[in-house]
């Protein structure tokens, strides 16, 4: 690999964080009204508080979060924070500091989302890779147009069918919570098995919607390495069709799909909020929700540009590894 592209990836890798982080800067402050001042008189509404003084409290809050400052110096010390990873305190959740509250959902977050993607891509990469492979069973060629509705149908719509039929019509799974009200999380055997059980509908939902996905994706690019002349030749060598398949066909047709791989592993970080939201799993996503729904601007700052960094990286990490995975590529000098 030569230096001057790893140097011109890792420019890129920068200018994409800043540009990114920028934009989430900026996109959560054009919401109307003053965040600290609607959390008070939030609080002051349900707990049947008097609202005098109200504006010398948001006043002293806006100070402690660096809100009365002028926009270029909140922009400015917000770049320096966020490429520390340190993006403050909660508004919505004071004294509690985003970065902890981040770290303790990211395990809900990523257990569900790693697994589910992780099956959903295999199988689906097989399942695509058979329905365009000429000899496969015919059963399994007949799957297109199952697979094209499952892509078709977002993941939520899903889970709200298998909320009603495998939580409410047939109650064989719980149908919100990432485990059962009472218990203490701890790090024991028990706990884990209802953690589990508790993610099985969640988990299923991303399952079937994504396996479509994949499967579409895949089988269109077999189709495309089918009739190439490395596959005609391979054939010609009398190759057994095993060796074929794996090794000229879907070997070469795997690499948009580790593409796609690595951009959705890229947006684990932020959590499929819908669904998070529909099952009331306790993961990033529904932190993510909560803070839109209160305009806690720094935990939307530290969901997002966490999520950006891990996209980023992801990109980056296929990007110089695609040598590895297809000799074919080099980014050594001709």
């Amino acid at each position: 690999m030569r230096v001057d592209y790893l140097v011109r990836r890792i420019i890129q890798f920068i200018i994409v964080l800043w540009g990114a982080a920028t934009l989430n800067f900026i996109l959560p402050r054009l919401a109307p009204g003053n965040p600290v001042r609607e959390r008070l008189l939030s609080a002051m509404s349900t707990g049947g508080y008097q609202q005098a003084g109200i504006e010398d409290m948001v006043r002293s809050y806006n100070e402690q979060f660096g809100l009365d400052q002028p926009l270029y110096i909140q922009y400015l010390l917000y770049l320096q924070h966020a490429f520390q990873l340190d993006f403050g305190y909660s508004i919505a959740s004071y004294p509690a500091r985003v970065l902890p509250m981040i770290v303790a959902a990211l395990p809900w977050t990523i257990s569900l989302l790693l697994c589910s993607t992780l099956i959903s891509f295999a199988l689906g990469t097989l399942l695509g890779a058979l329905m365009a492979w000429p000899r496969s069973p015919s059963f399994v060629r007949h799957l297109v147009v199952p697979m094209m509705a499952l892509s078709a149908i977002p993941y939520y719509l899903l889970g709200l069918v298998l909320v009603y039929l495998l939580g409410i019509v047939a109650p064989v799974f719980p149908i919100s919570g990432g485990y059962t009200v009472g218990t203490v999380p701890t790090p024991s055997w028990g706990f884990f098995q209802d953690a589990v059980y508790h993610s099985m509908l969640p988990a299923l939902s991303i399952v079937l919607s994504a396996i479509g996905f994949w499967a579409i994706g895949m089988r269109g690019m077999m189709v495309t390495t089918e009739g190439e002349d490395y596959v005609v030749f391979a054939e010609a060598k009398g190759i057994p069709e095993r060796g074929i398949f794996l090794h000229y066909a879907l070997r070469n047709a795997i690499l948009p799909q580790i593409t796609s791989l690595a951009l959705s592993l890229g947006t684990i970080v932020s959590g499929a909020v819908v669904v998070e939201i529909v099952f009331g799993y306790p993961g990033v996503g529904s932190l993510l929700f909560q803070a839109i729904r209160g305009l806690d601007y720094f935990v939307i700052y530290g969901v997002v540009f966490m999520t950006v960094l891990a996209i980023a990286v992801a990109t980056i990490v296929v990007d110089l590894t695609y040598p590895l995975i297809d000799p074919r590529i080099s980014y050594r000098r001709a």
